[in-house]
């Protein structure tokens, strides 16, 4: 039995999936963090952004990473 291919794509699979766990896990806990607390809906979308860019960043890093 030959199996050839690369492993990578599994790897940047991987990462893209749980990329996409993250920001949907993220952006659930926003929307019931301000439909609890409407009027801390400035103090939480700063950090709403931040926690989705980090999400992001680790996706492209696991793309990255998966070429080399």
């Amino acid at each position: 039995m030959d199996i050839s291919g690369s492993l990578s794509a599994i790897g940047y699979g991987l990462a893209a999936i749980g990329g996409g766990i993250g920001v949907g896990i993220i952006f659930a806990a926003y929307m019931t963090s301000v439909a609890r607390q409407p009027e801390a809906q400035r103090v939480l979308q700063p950090m709403l952004f931040l926690g989705f860019a980090v999400v992001e960043a680790l996706a492209i890093l696991g793309l990255v990473l998966a070429f080399i």
